[in-house]
């Protein structure tokens, strides 16, 4: 396990691109106006569907373009299969039947485009991963089982540290239904690695800044681990302060050299391009990069690291401006492509997991200024939209991030329907219980093109399409795999066809 050795920090090298139609290589996760004129392309070939130019190359445009590749004979597998090269590019130039159409409404006219650091070798297969939360653990571990044999290792979302420093087990990992799980995954040859999640700051800066207490904290995991037979441990330690970046990386070394053979997994959060976080041309604040996390450490002394690539939201800057509004999605490819080759530039791609979503979010959306303002109302399972689907009778649409969501305008009449909505039950992650009423008036995203306003409600999650979008991603960008938050049993049941 423990078999990678320190990589050479990359020079840490951004730079803006402005792309134009058939200049640069197109890959799944590229959006600009050349997707469009490429989607465009191929609807004028018989390819694709009208009216899918949506400007963002994801898995619907990747099959286009390999069934073009092998009709035309340019390839049909391998590495290049699927990228939009200047023979591919030619090819469909040079059998067009009618020019492209000019660029839809949801193109993007320019992205900030971040640069790997070398040649990327896509993955040929994939590892697979998946979080259980401990407070659904009777349909977390029904969800999983059937589907051991898809899965690399599986992390009960268990335990937790207190102030004092101590690990403490959330949910009896030692009773039914954990203990059937955990031996049927042993029987699978499938690691088991819980997870230890903490996500109070002061108490991590107290804890790891005291040489005393960061070594007890450290025998405390490897002990756990050796007595419950566990295959490792993920460490998840969330909202740190950035002096406690070094005293983590010295836990993590500490932690590393006690757990021999056992898996060291690190669960760390997102980290994107300053200029997409703060947008092109603005100088990042003086203390835009004093991080809790070092990277360096974090590929030494972690076997696995899962990137949490989800609760995106408005965070980037450029994307906001750039996509189809309104716009919040749970994790977009494009910025998803652009945290993970940020990381690579310091950890191995062999090493990076990438985090993905299985929930969403809903949203009460307001006028601001020339824009839209977002005010965060819950976290939800997927089942939450689906039965509000039902009962509003809609069907959402894909957005400009492909994944699902549709809109919604409350209206006095729906006071009526209150008691229905409370019964939804299916918000998750917060713990808030859904008791908005269900509106009358329902609207799909596209409709907002003409009339509606402001203030509306907008429901948007990552369903099995969308998950398909990141293991695409996942092999394209030549990482070692992916990890699913969170796998319950309420999420889109179609991911058990995703992840393979």
């Amino acid at each position: 396990m423990k078999k990678w050795s320190v990589f050479a920090v990359a020079s840490f090298l951004l730079f803006t691109c402005v792309v134009h139609a058939a200049t640069r290589t197109l890959v799944i996760g590229t959006s600009g106006s050349d997707v469009v004129a490429l989607q465009n392309q191929l609807i004028a070939q018989g390819y694709m569907n009208a009216g899918r130019d949506t400007g963002y190359f994801g898995t619907e445009t990747l099959a286009a373009v390999e069934k073009f590749q092998c009709d035309q004979k340019i390839v049909c597998s391998g590495s290049s299969y699927g990228v939009v090269g200047p023979l591919t590019q030619a090819a469909l130039a040079g059998s067009s039947t009618s020019a492209p159409a000019a660029p839809s409404a949801a193109s993007v006219a320019s992205l900030s485009v971040l640069a790997p650091t070398g040649p990327i070798t896509p993955s040929t297969s994939l590892e697979f991963g998946g979080w259980l939360p401990y407070w659904h653990a009777a349909s977390s571990t029904a969800d999983v089982a059937p589907h051991l044999q898809q899965m690399t290792e599986v992390s009960p979302f268990e335990y937790t540290v207190n102030s004092e420093g101590i690990v403490t087990d959330g949910g009896n990992i030692n009773a039914q239904p954990w203990t059937s799980f955990i031996a049927q995954a042993k029987a699978d040859k499938v690691r088991v690695i819980p997870t230890i999640m903490w996500g109070d700051g002061v108490s991590e800066q107290n804890i790891l800044s005291n040489t005393t207490t960061r070594i007890a904290l450290e025998n405390q995991i490897a002990t756990l681990v050796q007595v419950e037979g566990f295959d490792g441990i993920d460490i998840d330690f969330e909202a740190k302060e950035a002096q406690t970046e070094n005293y983590f990386s010295t836990f993590l070394k500490g932690l590393y050299e006690r757990m021999g053979q056992k898996w060291v997994y690190c669960s760390i959060e997102a980290r994107m391009p300053l200029q997409d976080r703060y947008g092109i041309g603005v100088t990042p604040p003086a203390d835009a990069t004093e991080y809790a996390n070092d990277y360096t450490a974090i590929n030494q002394y972690c076997d696995r690291v899962e990137i949490m690539a989800y609760d995106q939201g408005q965070i980037d800057t450029v994307l906001n401006a750039s996509r189809a509004a309104p716009y919040v999605p749970v994790a977009d490819p494009a910025w998803v492509a652009n945290v993970v080759n940020l990381a690579a530039q310091t950890i191995s791609r062999k090493k990076i997991l990438i985090g993905v979503p299985t929930y969403g979010y809903e949203y009460q959306v307001t006028s601001s200024g020339s824009g839209y303002q977002y005010n965060l109302l819950w976290a939800f399972n997927p089942t939450y939209a689906t039965q509000l689907e039902a009962l509003l009778g809609v069907t959402p649409s894909r957005n400009s991030a492909d994944e699902l969501s549709f809109i919604y305008k409350s209206t006095p009449a729906t006071q009526a329907l209150s008691n229905q909505a409370s019964v939804l039950g299916a918000v998750t992650n917060n713990g808030v219980d859904n008791t908005t009423a269900p509106p009358t008036d329902v609207y799909s995203q596209t409709a907002l093109a003409s009339s509606i306003q402001p203030p509306f409600n907008i429901v948007w999650w990552s369903d099995a399409q969308a998950i398909s979008d990141k293991v695409a991603l996942a092999r394209q960008l030549g990482v070692r795999g992916v990890a699913v938050f969170q796998l319950n049993g309420a999420e889109d049941q179609n991911i058990w066809n995703v992840l393979k």
